[in-house]
């Protein structure tokens, strides 16, 4: 018999405004604990010193949190002219020093260069797995990290405000995995000069939006009964990040067999939905429903409709 899990059962979607200083994993595990939920998990890691929107997956919600990660994002980031540092950020070692500072009209004529697909180096200071560990692991034991660079989508750079000869604010959209310290840090370059960010905020993560953000603080003032009833005020449905994947509508006998591993033939079930584009193809995910509800996601393969994550709501 499978062991009952604690706590209780939450599906949904949480738009957290992480505040400066705690992990992401920190936030998770003490929303965790202020609400009692079962499973908890985020959709797209936030540094320490950044701030703003992370995604917290409830219940059968962190079964779709790939999709929140694959979103295009959107974050407002100050960078500090004079100095570059090991990790790109405030907090890292001073590793080089410059006098040159761009004038505002040097940075306009340099964003567009840095829009459009690019390749980046992420900062040795990442997540990122070299030879099986991770890059900042290797960094900080002193040890020589060569990270590949690699394509990332920058969907529009945009200069905010010069706060004055040292700082400039900017805003960008962009597509996953890039790395906006990285960014700043090759602006600064091709601008001749040193640079690293001093604030970093994010204002959007696909379909989830800073203006309907709650704070960790306001969890932190309630715990238990008070903090779960605070949460079903902000909780958004589990299909909130499916809004670009197909739906299907299934019969109650179709979502059993599916709900126990069988497939299920796609063509009478397709011409019974409507679908935005009009077809599916082989190899699609899709999201199949049935009586309005979210049964799974499920991939089109051999004629069949085949699960992959069903929900157990």
């Amino acid at each position: 018999m499978a062991r009952r899990r604690k706590g209780t059962p939450i599906h949904g979607w949480l738009i957290l405004d992480k505040p400066l200083g705690p992990s992401s994993s920190g936030c998770v595990g003490k929303l965790k604990w202020l609400t009692g939920a079962q499973k908890v998990g985020h959709g797209g890691t936030l540094d320490p010193l950044a701030s703003g929107v992370l995604p917290i997956a409830f219940g059968e919600a962190t079964k779709t949190s790939s999709y929140a990660m694959d979103g295009s994002k959107t974050y407002e980031f100050d960078v500090t002219w004079g100095t570059s540092t090991a990790t790109c950020d405030a907090e890292g070692d001073v590793i080089a020093a410059s006098d040159a500072r761009p004038d505002e009209d040097q940075i306009k004529a340099a964003l567009p260069t840095f829009i459009g697909e690019i390749d980046q180096i992420p900062p040795k200071f990442s997540a990122i797995k070299i030879d099986g560990k991770r890059a900042y692991e290797l960094a900080r034991k002193g040890e020589e990290v060569e990270i590949k660079p690699r394509p990332v989508t920058i969907h529009d750079f945009r200069l905010v405000k010069v706060i004055d000869l040292n700082t400039v604010s900017f805003e960008v959209d962009c597509g996953k995995g890039t790395y906006v310290r990285s960014l700043a840090r090759d602006l600064a370059l091709h601008l001749g000069c040193e640079g690293h960010i001093s604030r970093l905020r994010r204002t959007a993560v696909g379909p989830f939006h800073i203006e309907k953000a709650v704070t960790l603080a306001a969890f932190e003032d309630n715990e238990g009964e008070d903090a779960a009833s605070l949460l079903t005020q902000y909780l958004l449905s589990v299909e909130t990040v499916l809004d670009d994947i197909p739906a299907l509508a299934l019969t109650d006998q179709e979502a059993q067999k599916l709900r126990h591993g069988q497939g299920i033939p796609v063509l009478p079930v397709a011409q019974r939905s409507s679908l935005r584009d009009g077809r599916i193809s082989q190899g699609d995910v899709v999201q199949v429903t049935a009586n309005g509800s979210l049964v799974a996601l499920a991939r089109i393969t051999g004629g069949e409709i085949r699960p992959v994550r069903v929900m157990n709501f």
